[in-house]
């Protein structure tokens, strides 16, 4: 099949990234389904709207607890 007529569904890790995944296929270890299933096209839509900080989680979370002389 191709990216036009698969359904897909929106993937994330622990640290907040995204991805998609053919619905018909099992999850890769460590990502879980995000709740948005479509086309490859709408998944990616979704992920431009949420993903707005490309930064893994850990490092907003480290950039966060910095003090201002360590920024």
């Amino acid at each position: 099949m191709d990216g036009d007529t698969q359904s897909f569904v929106v993937v994330f890790n622990d640290e907040e990234q995204y991805s998609i995944w053919p619905v018909d296929r099992g999850l890769p270890a460590g990502w879980h389904a995000g709740g948005v299933r479509g086309s490859r096209t709408e998944c990616l839509a979704h992920i431009d709207e949420v993903w707005t900080d490309m930064r893994p989680l850990s490092l907003r979370r480290a950039a966060e607890q910095a003090t201002p002389s360590q920024r």
